[in-house]
């Protein structure tokens, strides 16, 4: 009995062990994307390391507005791994927003970054619902030079308030943070979702679940 005990605490150290010895964060000074390579990873391949120039990890447009003629009054303008190919591995990426005057960055989700986001112009109304059962809404206005904090994986928005427009600055903690906006994935989903699904889910007549479809 003895002998088995020891055995398997071996066993259970030995995977302990192995747990411990994963490496999260990188190997090597940088991990530049290659675009171009046929490998699949989670992330993208590293270019030859004697192939990188400055301009990998540069980017330039931040400075540009986003068209925001479009039915939210918003427009996201990312700064990724895609964009940016110098992030690959950093665990890292931001975004530009800008609002129209009452737009907004409708009800959405980040399955895979926390998102840190500054005012830089306007007035916005942000906040995020906390998960079942409670579903809190947290939300603040926020002025120019204010920051506010979106946990990863919750249901967040921003709407600006004021009568001019608005840009915000965000920081998120993925290179490839994700993003599920809430109306478009469940009422825009392809194939949809049945109607009768949506309709008993929102407590809603069938020609609710309809109507909300056909926008999308």
């Amino acid at each position: 009995m003895s002998n088995k005990v020891i055995i398997l605490s071996f066993v259970a150290l030995t995977f302990a062990c192995l747990a411990f010895a994963y490496e999260p964060k990188p190997l090597q000074d940088f991990c530049v994307a290659d675009p171009n390579a046929s490998v699949r990873v989670n992330g993208f391949v590293c270019k030859d390391p004697m192939k990188v120039q400055a301009d990998d990890f540069f980017f330039s447009g931040l400075h540009l507005m986003g068209n925001t003629s479009n039915p939210v009054g918003s427009r996201v303008t990312t700064v990724f791994a895609t964009q940016l190919p110098g992030l690959n591995t950093l665990g890292i990426s931001m975004v530009r927003i800008d609002y129209a005057p009452w737009g907004q960055n409708p009800p959405h989700i980040h399955p895979r970054a926390t998102e840190i986001l500054t005012v830089l112009e306007g007035t916005l109304q942000v906040g995020f619902v906390t998960s079942n059962p409670n579903n809190r809404l947290i939300t603040k206005v926020l002025k120019k030079g204010d920051v506010f904090v979106f946990p990863v994986g919750l249901v967040h928005f921003q709407h600006n308030v004021g009568n001019g427009y608005a840009v915000a600055i965000a920081a998120l903690s993925s290179q490839n943070p994700g993003a599920i906006t809430i109306a478009n994935a469940v009422f825009g989903a392809n194939p949809p979702i049945p109607e009768d699904i949506l309709a008993k889910a929102f407590q809603v007549d069938k020609s609710v679940v309809d109507q909300l479809q056909s926008k999308f």
